[in-house]
C-alpha cells in the first residue's frame, strides 16, 4: 500500500489539485485523501499544507515527493528489466524534445515501436531546460536536447545531429539565384522566427552578433506550424533547422537556401540522467539510435530541397 500512497503523492505534486490527482490514480477523492494521511501517519511528519484547497507541500512534504518519485522510478525499472527477462518490453517510454527537434523523433519512434511494439511511447515539447529538471525529477526517461550548449547538469549524451540552418524563403526573391547566404544579409529581410526564451533563437542570435547584425523580427511564434503557416503567405521568411523539413518540407512558392556555417555548431542528443543503472526503455531506445546514421538522413532531405548538394 506504501507505494499507492506514493502514487497518490506524486500525481497530486503533478497537478496541484485534490480532485483531479485523484482522477489520475481512478480513485475517489476521499480514498487519495485518506491514503495521503495514512502516508504521513506512518513517516510521523505532514506532508501536504491543507486548506479549503491544494496550498503546496512543507518542507518534509518535499523531500518526501522527491523520495517517491525516485522510489516509483526504481519500481517501474524492475518492472521493465521483469519484463525484458520474460522476451519482451512493455511501458511507457516517457521522451521530452526541445520543439526544433520534434519533428525528429518519429525517426527513432518508428524503428524502436517496430523492435518493441508492446511499448506505448509518450512525447512532450519541452525547452531544454524543463527536459533537464524533468529527467531529474524522475518525470521523463530521455530527453532530446541540445547537448553542447547551456549547461545539462548530471545527465549522460548521446550525439544525434549537427543542427544545420537554412532561410525558408519566397521564390522570385532578391536572393533566388543564390546557392548559399550569409548571416549579415538576413537583416534584409522580413523574418518570422522563435522567442528569445527558446534556446534555438538564443543559438540564432548569437550568429546574428558574430556576422555584426542585429535581428528584429516581425513575428515571433513559439511554434514552427505557425512560422511555417506565415511564411506560407509568401509574405516573410525564416531560419530553419533541417529536421523540420521532414514534417513541414518545403512550401509551394518558397525556397530554400543554406546559411553560411556558423563558426560553432551545436548537436542536439539523447540525454538521460546519470544513474545506475539506467532505465532498460531508455537503454532500449539508445541502443536503436545508435543503429541509426540521423545526420545522413537530414543530410538527405536538405540535398532534396536545395539547387545543390548540401557541403
Amino acid at each position: 500500500m506504501l507505494l499507492r500512497y506514493l502514487e497518490y503523492l506524486d500525481a497530486l505534486a503533478r497537478v496541484r489539485h485534490f480532485a483531479r490527482a485523484a482522477e489520475v490514480c481512478h480513485v475517489s477523492q476521499p480514498a487519495l485523501s485518506a491514503g495521503i494521511r495514512k502516508l504521513e501517519t506512518e513517516l510521523g511528519v505532514q506532508v501536504v499544507r491543507r486548506g479549503h484547497r491544494f496550498e503546496g507541500f512543507t518542507p518534509e512534504g518535499e523531500r518526501v515527493v522527491a523520495s517517491a518519485r525516485r522510489m516509483l522510478a526504481e519500481r517501474d525499472a524492475l518492472c521493465h528489466d521483469l519484463t525484458a527477462m520474460r522476451g519482451a518490453l512493455s511501458g511507457v517510454l516517457r521522451i521530452g524534445a526541445i520543439p526544433t527537434a520534434l519533428t525528429a523523433v518519429a525517426l527513432l519512434t518508428e524503428p524502436f515501436s517496430a523492435r518493441h511494439p508492446l511499448v506505448r511511447l509518450a512525447v512532450e515539447s519541452l525547452s531544454s531546460r524543463q527536459i533537464v529538471r524533468q529527467l531529474a525529477a524522475f518525470e521523463l526517461d530521455v530527453g532530446i536536447t541540445y547537448i553542447d550548449g547551456e549547461p545539462l547538469g548530471a545527465v549522460r549524451t548521446v550525439p544525434l545531429y549537427r543542427e544545420r540552418y537554412l532561410l525558408l524563403t519566397p521564390e522570385g526573391g532578391p536572393f533566388a539565384e543564390r546557392d548559399s547566404i550569409g548571416w549579415a544579409e538576413l537583416s534584409e529581410v522580413p523574418l518570422c522566427l522563435l522567442p528569445s526564451n527558446m534556446q534555438n533563437r538564443r543559438i540564432l542570435n548569437q550568429h546574428f552578433a558574430e556576422a555584426g547584425v542585429t535581428i528584429l523580427p516581425k513575428l515571433e511564434s513559439d511554434t514552427i506550424s505557425v512560422l511555417y503557416a506565415h511564411v506560407s503567405t509568401h509574405r516573410w521568411s525564416t531560419v530553419i533547422a533541417q529536421p523540420w523539413l521532414h514534417a513541414f518540407g518545403v512550401p509551394d512558392g518558397m525556397q530554400l537556401i543554406p546559411i553560411a556555417r556558423p563558426q560553432r555548431a551545436h548537436h542536439v542528443g539523447l540525454v538521460l540522467a546519470d544513474r545506475e543503472p539506467p532505465p532498460m526503455l531508455a537503454r532500449a531506445l539508445l541502443d536503436v539510435a545508435t543503429t541509426l546514421d540521423m545526420r545522413a538522413e537530414l543530410e538527405r532531405l536538405i540535398n532534396r530541397h536545395t539547387r545543390r548538394p548540401a557541403a
